[in-house]
């Protein structure tokens, strides 16, 4: 991964250059012609195909049941999952213990497989994941029964689940943008990944760049590259949002930050929020999973279940 950054630290040298010193030059058109000089020519499938392809990709439990279940296992692989939500409500832990549980050995009925993490905030804490780490390694050792899953208990601890973490720091949006261009030629070296997390896709995007229409184009060429790499090297790829207020009725709502044409990204979106004392994750957008609410809980081990019944939605889907 220090080759990755090294090498995307050149990249980012380059756009920054082009930017100074020519300014009619598109930092967007730039990027879409580097990703495009790396594209690989799409190859027809069937139905039948992709429905095969879905099955065998598995999914990342989030170790909430209730959740797992609204999501038809948890989250899947191979498509974008969007995670919004206000400050301080849960994003990045999920995400952390997603990093974790991606890790799983087969034997379990996970994944056993690495995950990519871009930090754009700097809430990446090494102890929280130690935290969230040494909880999961306890509960599947309480788990383990037949010869082959205390077998996978010897090499699933500490040591080797942080190994299979590969951090990158984005400062701003263009070294994030440097990094995802880069990242195919990383996937194709780390076949065992199947997880990238961009903690988060709005604070680049909104802390350095005012211009609004070249914003919505380079989200839009963001979004073509995590929808391609979610596919072509079957990940799943999950990216968290800010939250920001919307006028309505002369009433303020919170809604996903980016705008709506950001929000045809993901596959699947849920909103982290809070409902009174309860903190309640909702399924606001998805192909094949109803919109609902689960109650979950920040604990010392992890993200979890509040062991609350579910709460039907109503007129979540307009966000």
């Amino acid at each position: 991964m220090k080759k990755l950054q090294s090498v995307g630290h050149k990249l980012c040298s380059i756009l920054i250059i082009h930017c100074q010193t020519n300014r009619s030059m598109n930092v967007f058109v730039f990027l879409v012609a580097l990703e495009a000089a790396n594209h690989e020519a799409g190859e027809a499938v069937t139905a039948l195909e992709l429905l095969q392809r879905e099955r065998e990709c598995g999914s990342i439990t989030t170790f909430s049941s209730q959740l797992d279940h609204a999501l038809k296992g948890g989250l899947p692989v191979g498509k974008v999952t969007e995670i919004c939500g206000a400050p301080g409500v849960g994003k990045t832990q999920l995400c952390l213990q997603l990093s974790v549980d991606v890790q799983i050995p087969r034997s379990f009925g996970g994944l056993e497989a690495q995950v990519i993490f871009m930090d754009t905030e700097g809430s990446f804490v090494l102890q929280r994941v130690v935290d969230i780490a040494a909880a999961v390694v306890r509960h599947f050792s309480l788990l383990a029964e037949d010869g082959e899953q205390k077998d996978a208990m010897q090499t699933f601890n500490m040591e080797s689940i942080l190994s299979n973490i590969f951090l990158v720091r984005c400062h701003d949006y263009v070294e994030l943008q440097a990094e995802l261009l880069l990242l195919p030629g990383f996937l194709r070296d780390k076949p065992r990944v199947r997880l990238l997390v961009i903690d988060s896709v709005a604070f680049p995007f909104r802390q350095h760049l005012d211009d609004l229409s070249q914003r919505t184009r380079l989200l839009q060429g963001l979004a073509k590259q995590v929808i391609s790499m979610a596919t072509r090297h079957n990940i799943a790829v999950v990216i968290t949002n800010q939250m920001t207020t919307r006028l309505q009725d002369s009433q303020s709502h919170l809604v996903p930050a980016l705008g709506e044409i950001w929000g045809h990204a993901s596959t699947t979106r849920i909103i982290l929020q809070w409902e009174g004392s309860q903190q309640v994750a909702a399924i606001v957008k998805s192909p094949c999973c109803m919109d609902m609410a689960i109650q979950y809980q920040i604990t010392s081990e992890g993200f979890r279940d509040a062991n609350q019944p579910e709460i039907t939605l109503t007129n979540q889907r307009s966000l």
